[in-house]
């Protein structure tokens, strides 16, 4: 069995959770390996983007890292105060511990950033959520990272996205990553996923 922590952080995008949640689910019920995912947060109780409430399975501070295979990261909006604990000493340790014990690391979106001040993405390829102007690309960029304007970047253990509509796009490839490429298929298949064609795994954010 794999073993997968998902760290909430308070304002987190409900459809990057949801996106997880339900493809490891899935893939926990009906592949060929089961997938624990835990949901831990900093708090018993977290608002996300847009008010919906979250009661994480467990605390943060509760847990053993060691008896995780990989971590989860959903972005989050700046204004819902997802900076506030994505970027917080407990969340970017935790991130730092995956990453020194070489086990999978899957961001979608602005959780990218949180990598990079955890001092993780120092001379590799990311991605993040980028605009006309580039602010999130320029605070990536700062980290140490070689930023990749594509959907979906995987570099070595650590997978970024660019966006909510990346998400279960990440989550297949973590389900990939954690059992085989045949299984995450038959879990697409049967979750009646399309898969995207060549040329969206090169598209860029902005024309």
């Amino acid at each position: 069995m794999k073993k997968v922590l998902m760290l909430l952080a308070n304002g987190i995008e409900p459809m990057e959770m949801a996106a997880f949640t339900d493809i490891l689910g899935w893939a926990d019920l009906l592949g060929e390996e089961n997938i624990q995912l835990v949901m831990a947060g900093l708090r018993p109780e977290i608002t996300s983007t847009f008010d919906v409430i979250i009661r994480p399975n467990k605390l943060l501070a509760d847990l053993d890292l060691d008896e995780f295979d990989a971590l989860a990261l959903p972005g989050g909006f700046e204004p819902s105060g997802f900076y506030d604990e994505a970027l917080s000493q407990p969340y970017l340790d935790t991130i730092k511990h995956f990453i020194n014990a070489e086990k999978l690391v899957a961001s979608v979106c602005v959780s990218s950033l949180s990598l990079g001040r955890a001092g993780v993405l120092n001379n590799r390829k990311a991605t993040i959520y980028h605009q006309v102007g580039g602010r999130r690309k320029q605070q990536l960029v700062e980290t140490g990272a070689e930023f990749i304007d594509r959907p979906i970047v995987r570099d070595g253990n650590v997978i970024t996205s660019s966006g909510p509509g990346t998400a279960s796009e990440v989550a297949f490839l973590l389900v990939e990553m954690l059992t085989s490429k045949s299984n995450a298929l038959t879990i697409r298949k049967v979750m009646r996923f399309p898969t995207p064609d060549a040329q969206w795994y090169h598209t860029a954010q902005v024309e």
